[in-house]
């Protein structure tokens, strides 16, 4: 058999070298074929299936793409600087250091306040426990404006909430010069001029005693 697989540059010598060329030459046309082939077929295909789905969609167009603004960022909302000042405005005017608590308390020896309307009946429940207490505010260790200011918030944010009965603990001043229990009038005074307290009584021993207050809230509409 003739050896057909000498190189296709290789120097052409004979007959026999010139018929390899030439089957390598048919060989390789043989594979140009083919793979021509396969592409048009791989198009016929794809034809098809471009056909199929015409037929059943029916001819579509793109959409057409709105015009869109290019928007900047947004602006930042502005602080509410004086709402912040309006509120501690209120603050500082609703509890008053120079309030004359003695022209509107009823007090009896426990130290306990209703205000007119309410009966002995609801300082003797309170004094009894009948409301369980719901929260609590600490006032050791703030001065005198921070306390006003947090007893404030405290009272007004516990009736927003609904909550009827709080404690708020003054201490029993022995810390205070002369050990006298300053913040403990003050809490009294304060308390006088908030609407929601509707009566407060001094704690009861396992609740603080001396140092705290146990405060009744007026009821919220529609609520207990």
């Amino acid at each position: 058999m003739a050896d057909t697989s000498a190189p296709r540059n290789a120097p052409i010598r004979s007959l026999q070298d010139m018929a390899a060329v030439r089957q390598q030459l048919a060989e390789q046309r043989a594979r140009d074929e083919a793979q021509r082939q396969r592409a048009a077929e791989a198009a016929r295909r794809a034809q098809a299936e471009a056909n199929l789905f015409t037929r059943w969609v029916g001819p579509v167009q793109p959409l057409v793409q709105p015009a869109r603004a290019r928007l900047g960022r947004a602006p930042a909302l502005p602080e509410a600087r004086q709402r912040a000042r309006d509120e501690a405005a209120v603050l500082r005017e609703a509890l008053s250091d120079d309030f004359d608590v003695a022209s509107l308390l009823e007090t009896d020896d426990a130290l306990s306040f209703r205000r007119p309307g309410i009966g002995t009946d609801v300082t003797r429940r309170l004094r009894r426990g009948d409301w369980s207490i719901q929260r609590e505010l600490d006032l050791h260790g703030l001065r005198r404006d921070e306390a006003r200011h947090a007893l404030a918030d405290f009272i007004r944010s516990a009736h927003r909430e609904g909550l009827r009965c709080v404690r708020v603990v003054h201490g029993k001043g022995l810390g205070s010069p002369g050990r006298t229990p300053v913040l403990k009038g003050k809490v009294h005074s304060w308390l006088v001029q908030k609407n929601p307290v509707i009566a407060f009584v001094q704690a009861r021993a396992d609740e603080g005693g001396a140092g705290a207050v146990v405060v009744l809230l007026q009821a919220r509409r529609g609520g207990a």
